[in-house]
């Protein structure tokens, strides 16, 4: 049984880009309605994934287990540690954005701060460009994030679909 704070290592990628595009719809729906409370629940979601995953994400379960078996489309298996990194970059804007709304009274600041996540979302939900995955791997290059935090980061034959497919079932096995 997985444990409740842990993030899935490999992630599958369709997953992601759902999650992600269900971020840019709540995202442009708080936009458009000027609904401050709305990104306070876009912030709580990233919270919940950095922490679990998908597990405690009301967003990241309604993908993984509605939507994502129903597609026609074969798993992506890719490395975790970067889309985890990418979820707390979420957190980050979204929780910035929150507090300048309810906080600061900042409302431009704060819009802007939310477009901007937007932005990155529907950069990772249309085009599969993961800006908080590029970073990551910056990092990782620059000796920031040890390699030992994404081993499949670094080994190029780890990437390859058939070896992370391995890879998960042999942690899905009992």
């Amino acid at each position: 049984m997985r444990q409740l704070f842990s993030f899935p290592n490999p992630v599958n990628e369709v997953s992601a880009r759902l999650v992600a595009g269900g971020v840019v719809l709540m995202s442009l729906a708080a936009l458009v309605l000027q609904a401050e409370w709305l990104v306070v629940i876009i912030a709580l979601g990233f919270i919940a994934r950095v922490l679990t995953g998908p597990t405690l994400s009301v967003l990241g379960q309604l993908v993984t287990r509605v939507i994502t078996p129903r597609l026609p489309v074969a798993a992506k298996p890719v490395p975790g540690p970067p889309k985890r990194f990418a979820q707390g970059i979420g957190v980050a804007f979204s929780a910035t954005s929150a507090l300048l709304l309810l906080v600061f009274d900042a409302d431009l600041a704060g819009w802007i701060v939310l477009g901007a996540l937007a932005a990155a979302a529907t950069l990772e939900s249309v085009f599969a460009f993961c800006l908080g995955c590029k970073i990551f791997a910056v990092l990782m290059r620059a000796g920031i994030i040890p390699d030992t935090v994404c081993e499949a980061c670094n080994d190029i034959s780890a990437r390859t679909e058939a070896n992370l497919r391995r890879k998960a079932a042999a942690a899905s096995a009992p």
